[in-house]
């Protein structure tokens, strides 16, 4: 299962801004895992990268390919994919198009379903991206 994977501002809501994390297996193209929250420290991508083996349940090795942020660079991240055997791998600085899945997907998203909308909470916001995610 290589993976990508990337994190993005969702959209604003009445309570501040929510971060989206995806991880998205590339051979199917699906997000096989996905968190929000209100910050985008370590803790959002290693919910979505836990939330992904849990769907999942990687038996083979796996490649998980991201960007070069800080999260998930971050030590803490390491030792959580160490666990089941999950292969890091980070794109070159400044190439968008290492991980284009991932950049195409967060596209798609803001274009077909956050721009242009403030939500009253980031409960309703998180509700709108579920819907989005596990119903398409």
């Amino acid at each position: 299962m290589p993976a990508g994977a990337a994190t993005s501002p969702t959209s604003p809501t009445e309570e501040g801004w929510l971060y989206l994390a995806t991880v998205i297996d590339i051979a199917s193209r699906r997000v096989v895992g996905w968190a929000t929250a209100d910050h985008l420290r370590t803790g959002l991508v290693a919910d979505a990268l836990t939330a992904a083996c849990r769907q999942r349940r990687p038996t083979r090795p796996v490649i998980f390919h991201s960007d070069r942020g800080c999260q998930y660079t971050s030590q803490h991240f390491a030792a959580l994919a160490k666990e089941p055997g999950i292969r890091l791998s980070v794109g070159r600085t400044g190439q968008c198009w290492d991980n284009a899945l991932a950049e195409s997907f967060f596209a798609t998203i803001k274009r077909e379903l956050l721009a242009n909308t403030t939500w009253p909470s980031r409960a309703a916001a998180r509700t709108t991206i579920f819907d989005f995610i596990e119903g398409w």
